[in-house]
């Protein structure tokens, strides 16, 4: 590792970013690493409502991901260790053993199950494109060629904002995206409906709307992230998931913070 540092510094790379780029190679059984812990660390950014979020009364852990993770956990039979990051170094946080999974809305793409593991996807939604209510300029993903769309810079949604031409715009998360539209600095996000229906849930009268969704898989379906080569984890975690859509703990979940049961999308 401090070879790999002093590299990165000679040549003015981000030791992260290397990375990011490299495979995360799997030291040993990280399972029976877990269960002789009692604990599963779970990475986690902690500012992505609904999904992973700090709730302002009590600044307690909250969101759809994280109660997916705790109830993962309960049928793991250990307990839950949430460690927080920013996006852009998160899925990175695997490869130096920062924590075992990570759990936030990471989309299953070809790219990422060259490089990691990835356990049944665990919810399905879309990509949305969201634009201001007054713009009638934009009504689909070709319209935003030109355009300046607010985006995590390195998430599946930049990606599918930056192929049909837009420039995106650097932020954090969704709310940092919403703000901007807003305030007129970009023409569109490129986001997940659910946390769409979140936003206009909580300000029903924000003046922003959806006007087109990208369903495919790429984009739509999310699982939990593991090193490669974990297939006994990969294993306890899928049947963790099938279990806990069998005795209703998803639907609870999932109605908690949709307002829906989610479980069909996912069969």
């Amino acid at each position: 590792m401090k070879l790999l540092k002093k590299i990165c510094l000679a040549a003015g790379i981000a030791t992260a970013a290397l990375l990011a780029q490299a495979p995360a190679v799997a030291a040993g059984d990280d399972l029976a690493a877990i269960q002789k812990a009692g604990v599963i660390r779970i990475g986690t950014e902690g500012t992505y409502a609904p999904f992973t979020f700090h709730q302002p009364s009590d600044n307690q852990l909250v969101g759809f991901d994280v109660e997916i993770g705790r109830a993962i956990a309960a049928k793991l039979g250990v307990k839950p260790e949430f460690v927080e990051g920013k996006w852009d170094g998160l899925i990175a946080g695997l490869n130096v053993n920062r924590y075992d999974v990570v759990i936030n809305q990471v989309g299953i793409s070809p790219e990422r199950q060259a490089k990691y593991d990835f356990s049944k996807p665990y919810i399905a939604s879309a990509a949305a494109l969201v634009v201001r209510a007054d713009n009638d300029a934009i009504n689909g993903f070709a319209d935003l060629k030109g355009k300046r769309s607010a985006n995590s810079i390195s998430s599946n949604f930049a990606k599918l904002a930056e192929a049909n031409g837009a420039q995106v715009v650097a932020v954090q998360g969704f709310n940092d995206a919403i703000a901007l539209l807003l305030a007129g600095r970009v023409d569109a996000t490129v986001n997940d409906y659910l946390s769409y229906l979140d936003f206009k849930k909580q300000q029903p009268q924000a003046k922003v709307k959806v006007v087109a969704q990208d369903d495919s898989a790429e984009f739509g379906r999310s699982g939990v992230l593991m090193r490669k080569g974990q297939a006994p984890l990969k294993a306890a975690i899928d049947k963790a998931l099938d279990e806990i859509v069998a005795d209703g703990s998803y639907r609870q979940i999932s109605e908690r913070y949709f307002g829906e049961d989610l479980s069909a999308k996912l069969r």
